[in-house]
């Protein structure tokens, strides 16, 4: 069982790796998702517990299912 720190750090970690993944700026994304690009580095870095809304605006932002983005290895 994965514990909400960690679960945390390995959704942001994701988010991460997706949007550089297509050479999106952490700004870029921000803005796109309605966010200040303060809070989207601190949901990155796992420092903060984001709403299933945020995470399906995140994947639709990033042309991808949000299964897809909530896919990790525990």
């Amino acid at each position: 069982m994965v514990d909400k720190q960690q679960l945390q750090l390995a959704i942001g970690k994701r988010i991460k790796e997706l949007r550089e993944n297509q050479n999106i700026s952490q700004q870029d994304l921000a803005a796109s998702c309605d966010m200040e690009k303060s809070n989207f580095s601190r949901l990155e870095a796992g420092g903060t517990n984001p709403t299933i809304f945020t995470l399906k605006v995140i994947a639709d932002r990033l042309g991808i299912r949000l299964a897809e983005l909530v896919s990790i290895e525990e």
